[in-house]
């Protein structure tokens, strides 16, 4: 048992072993495969290279050279075709062969690194190549791509050239100049012409890249300068003369419009549109439509101003009206309390602080006053612009704004000492009454005997009462003190004129439930004695225990009578 056991285990370990050399031979041999593929790729890439397609267009060339500068291209040509088959592509056959030498080595790693080498060199020959292929085109496809673009060319030429034609009075004085450019063009056709008919390829290329240049820039003349010239030689000297005319009348008018420096902007326009037109008649458009238009929007700014002072004017006048009304009648305000202040610090507690507040008050409204005189004369003396003015009185009526806010709050602050006083008056007057109702109806209900604690808190509020006719005899008054001695009087007699009641109340209920009882006494001894002990405690002043006894002995047998 234990031999089949081995036997069988042996035969998976050879068949395993065999399996993994299978496996390994299989592997290496894709790999092998893989890295002949990929040389003989580059291989082919390699030939490619030097290929009919450079032969060929070197070939084209040498048909078409009849200058020396076009001779002197195909010398380098021809130089840069040699460099790339004699010296790189016979460097690049070593290196395939020295890969080749180390894939049958089985040495890949060498070998991969090998191929990357290669394969950058094949870029880099194949972009050299390219180029020098592009460049070769150039000339080979010179007469017909040369051709075609001339037509194109002369076709938009003489839709720009009719255009200009049809609308010269629109370009004014530089419809000369423009002219001249066309005549230029004209001449550099003709030489196309002629380096064409001479093979002259390499200067054919040069006159084609310099019409599309004129050319382009012609369409773009022959567009913008009919409206470049409406503006500067219409537009805007009209718009220079309006404004002129509405300055000066302005000023005449005693506009103070010296801060817009009208004069001298333009004359900066005037020079600027001269410059424009110079530059125009050498076919330079520039910013100059950006420019024009920027001196139209001056203008535009400018009417704004104008009108922005005329409105200003008639603001001034009135702000000033309503300004001087406030003003007087605040300054009228801060002369009275001046007039007062002595008065009122003896009536009242002031602090310095508050003295001192309106002294800053009456030393700011001065200020503001003198500002304010400032601001007539520069109005009347067509000083400073009337929007200057209308905004330094805006300034100034905010400061008065902010200075009424101070005085209302130290008005606010004596008038509330004023009205704490005649309060305090009224709530004494008011707690004295109460005091009396208190005393006349202890006299108007005999009471037998009053608790000594009572006439202690009468007493108190009494004394309340005369702390706050002395504070209201003090001068000045402090407000502060006065307002708590009225609260404690008013809490004092309102505790007195609370218990007053509350006495009264419990002496009526006592008495009525001892006299409703004595119907009782005769027929229950335990009533008659609970009353007898409830009466003497009615005229020891015990008149709350009185009830309470009165009432829960007569509970017991009268259903009418609930004890609580």
């Amino acid at each position: 048992m234990n031999e089949n056991i081995f036997f069988v285990i042996l035969t998976i370990s050879i068949m395993t072993f065999i399996i993994s050399i299978i496996s390994l031979f299989i592997v290496k041999r894709k790999q092998l495969s893989r890295y002949k593929n990929e040389i003989n790729e580059l291989d082919l890439e390699k030939n490619m290279i030097i290929g009919v397609p450079i032969l060929s267009e070197i070939s084209k060339v040498k048909e078409l050279v009849k200058t020396d500068n076009l001779k002197g291209k195909l010398d380098y040509w021809d130089s840069t075709f040699r460099e790339i088959k004699d010296d790189s592509i016979p460097k690049i056959n070593d290196m395939i062969s020295d890969a080749e030498f180390l894939i049958d080595k089985k040495d890949y790693k060498q070998a991969i690194r090998k191929i990357a080498y290669i394969e950058m060199d094949i870029m880099q020959l194949k972009k050299k190549s390219d180029k020098l292929i592009e460049e070769i085109k150039v000339i080979t496809t010179s007469e017909e791509r040369n051709r075609s673009l001339i037509t194109k060319l002369k076709i938009n030429y003489r839709e720009i050239k009719s255009k200009f034609e049809r609308t010269i009075k629109d370009y004014g004085e530089i419809g000369e100049y423009i002219s001249k450019e066309f005549d230029d063009i004209d001449l550099k056709l003709k030489e196309f012409e002629d380096a064409m008919d001479c093979n002259e390829y390499v200067l054919v290329e040069k006159i084609v890249e310099d019409l599309e240049n004129k050319i382009d820039k012609m369409k773009n003349i022959v567009e913008e300068v009919p409206s470049i010239m409406l503006t500067a030689t219409v537009l805007l000297p009209n718009k220079i003369e309006e404004i002129t005319t509405l300055y000066f009348r302005m000023l005449r008018d005693g506009y103070p419009l010296d801060y817009l420096n009208v004069e001298y902007n333009i004359k900066e326009i005037k020079n600027k549109i001269n410059n424009i037109i110079e530059e125009l008649k050498k076919l330079n458009i520039g910013d100059s439509k950006i420019e024009l238009k920027t001196m139209l929007n001056y203008f535009d700014t400018l009417y704004n101003d104008f009108d922005k002072e005329k409105e200003s004017k008639d603001v001034f006048k009135e702000n000033t009206k309503k300004f001087k009304t406030k003003l007087d009648k605040i300054t009228k305000i801060v002369k009275d309390i001046y007039l007062q202040i002595d008065d009122i610090k003896n009536t009242y507690d002031l602090t310095e602080e508050s003295i001192n507040k309106f002294s800053i008050l009456n030393k700011n409204l001065e200020k503001i006053n003198e500002d304010y005189k400032m601001l007539l004369t520069h109005g009347n003396g067509h000083t400073f612009a009337y929007s200057k003015l209308v905004s330094e009185l805006d300034g100034l009526n905010l400061s008065l704004s902010r200075l009424q806010d101070d005085l209302d709050y130290q008005l606010r602050s004596i008038t509330s000492m004023k009205d704490d006083e005649t309060r305090a008056k009224e709530q004494l007057d008011a707690i004295q009454k109460l005091l009396k109702q208190s005393k006349y109806r202890l006299k108007e209900y005999k009471i037998p005997v009053i608790p000594s604690s009572y006439f202690i808190e009468l007493k108190e509020a009494q004394d309340a009462i005369r702390e706050v006719l002395k504070e209201l005899d003090k001068k000045p008054i402090v407000i502060k003190i006065l307002n708590i001695r009225v609260d404690t009087a008013r809490d004092l007699v309102f505790k007195i004129y609370n218990k007053t009641n509350d006495m009264v109340k419990t002496v009526m209920l006592a008495e009525k439930a001892i006299v409703y009882g004595n119907r009782y006494r005769s027929m229950y001894p335990s009533i008659n004695a609970d009353l007898d002990i409830a009466t003497k405690l009615f005229k020891n002043g015990q008149y709350k225990q009185a009830y309470d006894l009165s009432v829960s002995s007569l509970a017991k047998i009268d259903k009418n009578i609930e004890y609580k």
